[in-house]
């Protein structure tokens, strides 16, 4: 990695650690939108659910407040429905510089949109009393949704590749997958060593979908730096499409081969859908 790599990943690291409040209270507004409920957890073999009450912590919503119990004490309480055999659910959202791309002002960049469906996608997991933990981070996975706002910095710790699952866990990778395929490869591939189902969200940008370029364009990295000059830009779209078709086939397939789900996503659609997806894949065992 350059030096220039390095420090606009910093960068990014930063404004992410700025914005996270902000982005929380949006993903708990896309959390509540998606009505699951107890959805999908009264399968039989799944073990027996019981409610647990603990002290309200800093984050909690006060719709969340049982009243009843708290009036005889000088604490709110929650009541939590906990598992008497919590799984753990690992999140990995992709550093790579170019997660930061948008091609319109009025569009959230690819980066954005994989952190707003991941932290709702937390939210729902430990509402329903799972484990959930971010790829890069040390610390225990959480347990309880008042502990989320005190780990959103677990979001900045990503490695630039998943590089460890806990065993028998189910993880949700969110990223743009253009980078090399092998990476993907491998980390999918000691994924199923280690009895690791999950799901792999593509994340992408509607001009990285749709190709929509014509006539002379310079093309540029993510550092601003001229990678290709076409006088005809509409000339590559059937090769690009192409290309792009071949690369989510291929993904799909290692996913396949791996046990895991894949499915992919365009930022100018909304995320409610793709968060009802991804919490019913990865609640269902993947």
């Amino acid at each position: 990695m350059t030096a220039a790599g390095t420090s606009g990943q910093l960068r990014a690291a930063a404004q992410l650690t700025e914005g996270l409040p902000s982005l929380l209270l949006a993903a708990r507004h896309l959390a509540d939108t998606v009505q699951l409920g107890d959805h999908g957890r009264r399968r039989a073999g799944q073990g027996d659910a019981f409610w647990q009450f603990r002290t309200a912590q800093p984050g909690d919503p006060a719709h969340r407040v049982d009243w009843r119990r708290s009036a005889r004490s000088d604490q709110a309480f929650i009541r939590d429905r906990e598992w008497q055999a919590a799984q753990t659910v690992m999140i990995w959202v992709d550093p790579a510089a170019s997660m930061g791309f948008s091609s319109e002002r009025n569009l959230p960049s690819k980066g954005a949109r994989a952190q707003l469906i991941s932290l709702a996608a937390a939210l729902l997991f430990l509402r329903a009393g799972e484990r959930v933990g971010f790829v890069g981070d040390a610390r225990p996975p959480m347990l309880g949704e008042g502990r989320l706002p005190s780990r959103l910095d677990g979001l900045t710790m990503a490695p630039a590749m998943p590089d460890y699952f806990p065993r028998r866990a189910r993880a949700l990778i969110l990223t743009d997958g253009l980078a090399d395929p092998e990476t993907y490869l491998g980390a999918l591939e000691q994924a199923a060593q280690a009895r690791v189902k999950g799901a792999f969200l593509q994340v992408l940008d509607p001009a990285e979908e749709h190709f929509p370029y014509t006539g002379r364009t310079l093309f540029m990295d993510m550092l601003d730096s001229p990678r290709y000059e076409t006088q005809e830009a509409a000339d590559l779209r059937d090769a690009y499409q192409a290309r792009l078709k071949a690369r989510k086939t291929l993904l799909s397939g290692a996913c396949a081969q791996a046990g895991w789900v894949y499915h992919a996503h365009v930022t100018h659609d909304a995320p409610a859908a793709v968060l009802m997806w991804l919490y019913r894949a990865l609640e269902g065992g993947a």
